[in-house]
């Protein structure tokens, strides 16, 4: 098995590629390691690497995070050994019990009125700014809507990251604003 790496925006964090499907749908958010080793065999593993704060799976990667600490050079060989060795044993990646993946529209909130500006700032979201945050091993969920205001919540390497602000507001916003003018800004939540 060879597991590829790829720096992403965030120096604190790092993508992994194993070359194969880590999560069919969704993804899935870890910056704790007791939540993470309820839900996930692999990501209780991940956080048992000294110096790990956060895992992040998505489609075919997964991002680790890691604290002030030691190098990447020191830890990326524990990580990959992990990772692979979980692979390698057959063992899901999501545990059958347990917490599930929320959904990306749990917690959503918008006027009703609204729902057609919606619909399209999900569509851009979708079609154009997940894809290209994925490349950099984050994810964008959309939360809400209000008053001229898209509320987003960034996941993976993109929480957290020295430019997510700039990739908000120079990127994200102008975007949805071309196409939807009603939107005058962009905020994250969390």
């Amino acid at each position: 098995m060879f597991i590829q790496t790829e720096a992403t925006p965030n120096p604190a964090t790092l993508k992994f590629l194993p070359g194969r499907v880590v999560l069919e749908e969704g993804t899935a958010d870890f910056r704790e390691a007791e939540a993470a080793g309820e839900a996930s065999p692999l990501a209780g593993h991940l956080f048992e690497v000294p110096g790990v704060t956060g895992v992040f799976f998505g489609y075919d990667f997964i991002t680790v995070t890691k604290d002030g600490g030691p190098d990447w050079q020191h830890l990326k060989p524990a990580i990959l050994g992990t990772i692979m060795e979980h692979f390698m044993s057959g063992q899901p990646v999501m545990a059958s019990a347990g917490p599930g993946i929320p959904s990306s529209e749990e917690g959503e909130f918008y006027d009703a009125a609204d729902e057609e500006i919606v619909s399209t700032i999900k569509e851009l979201l979708e079609t154009r700014v997940r894809p290209a945050v994925a490349q950099d091993g984050g994810d964008i969920t959309f939360r809400g809507y209000e008053k001229g205001t898209v509320f987003l919540h960034m996941k993976g390497a993109c929480a957290g990251c020295p430019s997510s602000t700039a990739t908000l507001k120079h990127g994200i916003q102008n975007l949805l604003h071309h196409f939807v003018p009603e939107v005058r800004q962009v905020e994250q939540v969390v």
